[in-house]
């Protein structure tokens, strides 16, 4: 059938004012691009993000005046207006006094012999850590990391708890004084009663920070196959002493010495003593899966070290910067499988590392300034929270994106566009009712925004350029 047009429905349609209203609508449209999520594609389950206060970086929150130690703790671990972070990583002290930033030994005097009777001191603060655990655990936190970066001086071969040296006892490292590995063990437990007397849970624990590393500070070395061997008498000693507390290992320097590690672990048999694999990324990136033997893995700190102070989201690619940090959470979560992501520090002050960016919140005195860091890790941690599953999803040119599936059903999608200009986003596969979405970019600091979803539960939404939008799905 021939349909008739008249002279005015033509000149409309043929109108340059038309066109401009209709053409930008049609082009965004046409120009969305599709990311398919897929529940039914499963990886890892994700135990959580956190960051340290080892070496007295906590004091630096303990010593706030009320409101902005409250506007601190608010910004790491709330859930609503903050980051939410879901693990607190302590250090375990092994230097004899408090001097410079050194976390102190709870056994600050030699017993005499490993078989003589120890005598622990316990302070009630930990170098401020206590402090931080307790506030964690109050804000909803479940996850508290020990973690050791040595044994005290006079249980190892240099005699001294800096400055390397290995663990007396160890296969090849004896010692005039006996074999310390047992005490070693006990002094680890009596770590975690301190704190269960405190009302503090430790979950997790670990005995070795970078290995691979001799430093003028708290260290002390290690291969995998003599970590294995600690391992297996400090998995015994928890559960002789019936406490349910998760051993980690080895915190090596970069990810390549950890899969280095892990193979030695998995031929010395201790795979079956530990429940997770930990590793940092200073030397060697997250950009593989362990091979773990099954255990879980976790990328355990790290940070940039060199640059200056910088609170950009995104200024050149820097290696502080806001977006490079998404980038590098999204490569430990999706490329790496990690099931937890931290930072090295929360808070730090000017005068530490000439003022660097190895923090994610600077505090000055009772002056308070925040990293876009911090907004990195929230875009992730806020709303992927503990027990959450890792899903399928999928990139497209500038745009790549994460998906997780947490244990109350919401799904939660981040989508990185480092590309120079903004695209719409359409997020198929799901099968929610009501969308959130949040986005952090240079001027946005995890800020709600619109998105719409289908009948058929098609998300659509625009990510700005060199932005981050995290967008929660529910029923």
């Amino acid at each position: 059938m021939k349909m008739q047009i008249s002279q005015g429905v033509l000149a409309m349609l043929l109108s340059p004012t038309l066109a401009a209203v209709a053409g930008p609508q049609l082009v965004a449209r046409q120009a969305a691009t599709t990311l398919t999520i897929n529940p039914a594609q499963t990886y890892q389950t994700i135990d959580g993000f956190g960051f340290s206060q080892a070496f007295q970086r906590a004091n630096l929150v303990v010593n706030l005046g009320a409101e902005k130690q409250k506007y601190v703790l608010d910004l790491l671990f709330n859930t609503t207006t903050g980051a939410g972070f879901s693990i607190l990583r302590n250090g375990i002290g092994s230097s004899p006094n408090s001097n410079n930033d050194w976390m102190n030994t709870i056994l600050p005097t030699n017993p005499g012999s490993p078989s003589a009777t120890p005598r622990y001191v316990w302070d009630g603060k930990d170098s401020g850590q206590l402090f931080m655990a307790k506030q964690a655990v109050a804000y909803g936190v479940k996850t508290i990391y020990a973690d050791a970066w040595s044994a005290p001086g006079f249980m190892k071969t240099n005699g001294n708890d800096a400055g390397g040296g290995y663990l007396c006892g160890l296969t090849g490292h004896s010692c005039s004084s006996g074999d310390w590995r047992q005490a070693y063990a006990n002094y680890l437990v009596q770590y975690i009663r301190f704190y269960q007397q405190e009302g503090v849970n430790v979950t997790h624990i670990g005995h070795l920070n970078e290995p691979d590393l001799s430093t003028s500070y708290a260290s002390m070395l290690s291969n995998g196959n003599e970590a294995g061997e600690f391992t297996k008498i400090l998995a015994a000693t928890i559960k002789a002493q019936n406490l349910s507390v998760i051993v980690g290992c080895c915190e090596s320097t970069g990810w390549s010495v950890t899969n280095q590690v892990a193979s030695q672990l998995r031929s010395s048999g201790a795979i079956s003593s530990l429940g997770f694999l930990t590793g940092h990324e200073y030397t060697s990136r997250a950009t593989s899966p362990i091979n773990s033997g099954g255990l879980k893995v976790w990328e355990t700190e790290y940070s940039d070290l060199n640059g200056g102070w910088s609170t950009a989201w995104y200024s050149n690619g820097g290696a502080g910067d806001g977006l490079t940090w998404a980038n590098n959470i999204y490569n430990g979560l999706v490329s790496a499988n990690c099931s937890a992501y931290l930072y090295w520090v929360g808070t730090q002050d000017r005068a530490t590392n000439n003022n660097n960016n190895e923090k994610l919140i600077l505090v000055d005195g009772q002056t308070v300034t925040v990293s876009k860091r911090l907004w990195a890790f929230a875009q992730y941690s806020r709303f992927v929270r503990p027990g959450a599953i890792r899903i399928g999803s999928t990139n497209s040119g500038n745009l790549k994106s994460s998906a997780f599936k947490n244990l109350d059903g919401s799904i939660a999608v981040q989508v990185i566009n480092s590309g120079t200009g903004a695209a719409t986003v359409n997020l198929k596969g799901l099968t929610g009712t009501k969308v959130t979405s949040w986005l952090t970019d240079n001027t946005h600091d995890l800020d709600s925004i619109a998105a719409t979803i289908a009948a058929d539960g098609t998300v659509t939404g625009s990510v700005a350029a060199r932005a981050l939008v995290s967008f929660v799905v529910t029923t």
